[in-house]
């Protein structure tokens, strides 16, 4: 989120008045042959704890790559929602091959609807990385505008309540205050929710939050290279930073609790994609 984008939401953001309903604009923008700028790959893969130097790209890269695409349609005058305090509060991947950190990449980008929350309303924006015109990658994520509303939700989450039974804890991560501002820096989101606490309280928090795919990636990237592979995170409660939040995961299923506590940040899971059938 450049400077500019930055300026022009903050102008554009007291006028907007997000309700479910409102009209979603069709602007689908496309970005050809992405190379990959590898500085700033090995930055990223060290402030989410991502090996140095592989071959393949995290399975959350993309969603970086196509950020500044998604930031232009959202900092519109024909977005609904005001694009300053967003909340990002989940996101479906499905990766459908290993991305080679040397290819060159088409990125497509779109919001496909709005939806109503407990809290305000949510975008849903939809990424897609091809090569040579074959679908390769693709994200959901929805951003939520928070606001008084009478609406129930649409959907309930995939997994359980906030109660379900704890995962074994695999790992306790101590988070600095900087770790906003690090990913930032790496990824380009810069939202001010995320780097100091005084711009984090003009938005109702206490401290800066860490970014919903800092969590996300952090958690795959304890799991390992990913290959084919469909990833589901739901981003619970924030992350205050500075803060403790300990690591859990079974099977397919991974979450970000808070250190020494019960509060639920992050609820995932990641599966393998079925290979398609051999041809008869």
């Amino acid at each position: 989120m450049d400077t500019p984008l930055l300026a022009r939401a903050a102008l554009l953001s007291p006028f907007k008045r997000p309700r479910p309903d409102a009209h979603v604009p069709t602007t689908r923008l496309v970005l050809p042959d992405v190379r990959i700028d590898l500085t700033r790959l090995a930055m990223y893969e060290r402030v989410c704890g991502f090996a140095t130097g592989a071959d393949a790209l995290p399975v959350t890269y993309p969603h970086v790559l196509g950020f500044p695409l998604a930031m232009r349609i959202m900092a519109s005058r024909s977005f609904p929602l005001p694009l300053l305090g967003l909340v990002h509060t989940s996101i479906e991947i499905t990766q459908r091959q290993p991305l080679a950190a040397t290819e060159a990449y088409e990125l497509g980008v779109c919001v496909a609807g709005l939806a109503p929350h407990r809290r305000g309303t949510q975008a849903v924006v939809v990424t897609e990385a091809r090569v040579d015109g074959e679908p390769v990658w693709e994200s959901r994520s929805t951003y939520l505008a928070r606001h008084r509303t009478t609406e129930e939700p649409t959907s309930m989450p995939p997994r359980g309540s906030d109660d379900a039974k704890p995962l074994p804890v695999r790992a306790e991560w101590r988070l600095g205050a900087d770790v906003g501002r690090r990913y930032g820096a790496a990824s380009g989101d810069r939202n001010p929710i995320h780097l100091h606490p005084l711009t984090a309280r003009l938005f109702g928090f206490p401290r800066a939050i860490a970014h919903g795919m800092w969590s996300v990636a952090r958690c795959l990237a304890e799991q390992g290279p990913q290959d084919a592979v469909r990833v589901r995170a739901d981003f619970k409660a924030p992350v205050l930073l500075p803060g403790t939040v300990t690591y859990a995961a079974d099977g397919p299923a991974f979450e970000l609790r808070g250190g020494g506590t019960d509060l639920l940040h992050l609820v995932g899971e990641v599966r393998p994609l079925p290979r398609p059938a051999a041809p008869e």
